[in-house]
């Protein structure tokens, strides 16, 4: 905490102006008083009255109350210019550009993976023929939990849910042909760990290959809470160790990789998991206000820092609610920024965003039923203002995603941004009676939650505690009750379910033994070929430094260098750090 003071306390103090200037008449609004209230005790009925306020069950949402309708009396004191302003002027309400999409539309990002590398390849080279301005790297669940292909716990996982990359060669196929300094590359490496292992392998690839880091443009996720809590794993190292690297990682790829996104916040999975809409943006922003406390610790400048920096979110299908979130968070970082960290640079109080439409919302039963679930989402993210967005393939509550469901996707995309037209005017729901009231409260809720993480001790406290996960397991098992008792309504599912329901016919992506002994075949080559006198020199190098503070990005570079593979740079940090158990599973 500041001089122990919290984020929210500091806010309080700082942020709220000296005068606000009310946007709507005094003497207006006390008519309307007295006209609303007689409207609603005649024209309104009493059941109505009785139920003026309702709770919407969603899965993972918010459950905050929603009236029968929003009038300016929901916000009598909204000042325009401090709590809305112009596009592309603080506090971003209405986004981080004056043109919006009119400039520069949100790029369309498609995930690719599963299948050997020379099968991502083709696949990555596919969406960007159909379109695809971004691409979303994902990793099999070897590659993931960072074990090497031929490793007895990858088993029967190889090459299943992502694409396996043991080593650099594995990257080098991946993206042959593909022009890395042009194309905006995901790496969605989830961990700090992993992030640590596998960038430095991307980035000897485009050694390799002649491209100078400073051209190389996207972003990977580095997120401790991912490794730390969401992984679920029995066993870890520390979290104090887990953020440390992820911190490592920022300080490493912000001094060599300028136009890298260092750090992905990825409130995704941890909604995904089973937190709540509100709970997701909290331990997000927590995770960045600790972050940048330890990098500014360190001596790097904020606005160095800060400009970097994004978020992922995950939305879900309460419409407006999603609409609001990303308004609510955009506000609340600029305020976070701007009065806690003292920025200067406007690029450094941007809330800029990656969303990925709601897996968890998926269903098996008529999975078509995910095409319109996807869209939806997708459209209020843009209406939200994301600057990037994936949607859900219908199939992938099954599998990943197949072709048609990938080109699908790109497709709906592509008639939000071309056809709808959403995109030609800035924050078009801006000024809504209902979606600036539904901000305010998001905006307020989210830092009520970072407020108790802090006053519990910050971020990393409350995960090792094993706070954060009995909340979030407690969410979970209270909507899974509601989803099974028809709380919540699940189309297809537990409302409207026919009554002659049959599974249908889906392209599953199944295992192929022959791609796990091909990767065996090549890690037992490359250990063949390479020097293993090196290799070993590397590997110790970087248990050193884990052990004594020495920045770890710059040790797996050169372990990268000499070929080492993922699961010998693993059991080099498990060896210098040792294992911990969450309290959950003690």
């Amino acid at each position: 905490m500041n001089g122990g003071k919290t984020t929210k306390q500091i806010l309080e103090e700082k942020s709220v102006p000296k005068e606000r200037t009310p946007l709507y008449n005094p003497e207006a609004l006390k008519r309307l008083k007295g006209e609303f209230e007689r409207w609603k005790n005649t024209d309104v009925s009493e059941q109505d009255r009785k139920n003026w306020e309702v709770t919407p069950h969603t899965i993972v949402g918010s459950e905050i109350p929603r009236e029968l309708i929003y009038t300016p009396l929901n916000n009598p004191d909204l000042d325009y210019e401090a709590d809305l302003s112009l596009s592309g002027k603080p506090p971003f309400t209405r986004g981080i550009h004056p043109n919006m999409y009119r400039g520069r539309t949100f790029t369309i990002r498609q995930l690719f993976g599963a299948g050997s590398p020379e099968q991502c390849n083709r696949k990555l080279k596919m969406l960007l023929k159909h379109g695809a301005t971004g691409i979303n790297c994902i990793f099999d669940l070897p590659t993931i939990q960072m074990f090497d292909s031929d490793e007895p716990e990858s088993r029967g996982q190889v090459a299943t849910v992502g694409v396996p990359v043991d080593c650099v060669e594995d990257m080098e196929v991946i993206y042959k042909g593909v022009p890395i300094d042009e194309v905006s590359a995901s790496l969605v490496t989830h961990y700090p760990r992993n992030t640590s292992i596998i960038f430095p392998m991307y980035l000897v690839m485009a050694e390799r290959r002649g491209v100078p880091w400073d051209k190389l443009a996207g972003s990977v996720q580095n997120d401790f809470i991912m490794e730390s809590l969401v992984r679920s794993a029995r066993e870890y190292i520390p979290p104090q160790d887990v953020f440390r690297i992820q911190c490592d990682n920022i300080e490493f790829i912000r001094k060599h990789v300028p136009q890298w996104n260092y750090v992905t916040l990825n409130g995704y999975n941890l909604r995904e998991w089973g937190a709540s809409a509100v709970t997701e943006m909290a331990v997000a922003v927590a995770n960045a206000i600790e972050t940048l406390n330890e990098m500014t610790g360190r001596g790097h400048d904020i606005d160095w820092l800060a400009e970097r920096l994004a978020f992922f979110w995950s939305p879900a299908n309460d419409f407006f609610e999603e609409v609001a979130r990303i308004r609510a968070v955009r506000r609340l970082w600029y305020r976070i920024m701007n009065y806690r960290f003292g920025a200067k640079k406007a690029r450094s109080m941007w809330m800029r965003c990656h969303v990925q439409t709601s897996g968890v919302s998926l269903t098996r039963e008529e999975p078509m039923n995910n095409v319109v679930r996807a869209a939806y989402q997708g459209l209020a993210s843009i209406l939200g203002g994301a600057q990037s967005l994936h949607v859900d393939s219908f199939d992938e509550a099954y599998t990943v995603p197949s072709e048609e469901g990938s080109i699908l996707s790109v497709r709906t995309q592509q008639i939000i941004e071309a056809e709808t037209q959403v995109t030609q005017v800035v924050d078009p729901l801006g000024g809504s009676f209902y979606v600036e009231a539904l901000t305010n409260d998001i905006e307020k809720r989210i830092l009520d939650e970072v407020d108790e993480i802090e006053r519990k001790g910050g971020i990393v406290k409350v995960v090792a505690s094993g706070w954060l996960h009995q909340k979030v397991i407690r969410h979970i098992q209270r909507e899974q009750k509601m989803i099974a008792d028809g709380e919540i309504k699940v189309v297809g599912r537990n409302y409207f379910r026919s009554p002659d329901l049959k599974m249908p016919d889906i392209w599953v992506h199944e295992y192929d033994e022959n791609i796990a002994r091909q990767m065996w075949d090549k890690l037992a080559s490359l250990r063949q070929r390479r020097d293993n006198e090196k290799a070993s020199s590397c590997l110790n190098a970087l248990k050193e430094a884990c052990q004594r503070g020495g920045n770890v990005m710059e040790y797996t570079l050169e372990c990268a260098r000499a070929d080492v593979t993922e699961g010998e740079m693993r059991r080099a940090f498990d060896e210098a750090f040792g294992s911990w158990r969450p309290p959950v599973y003690r």
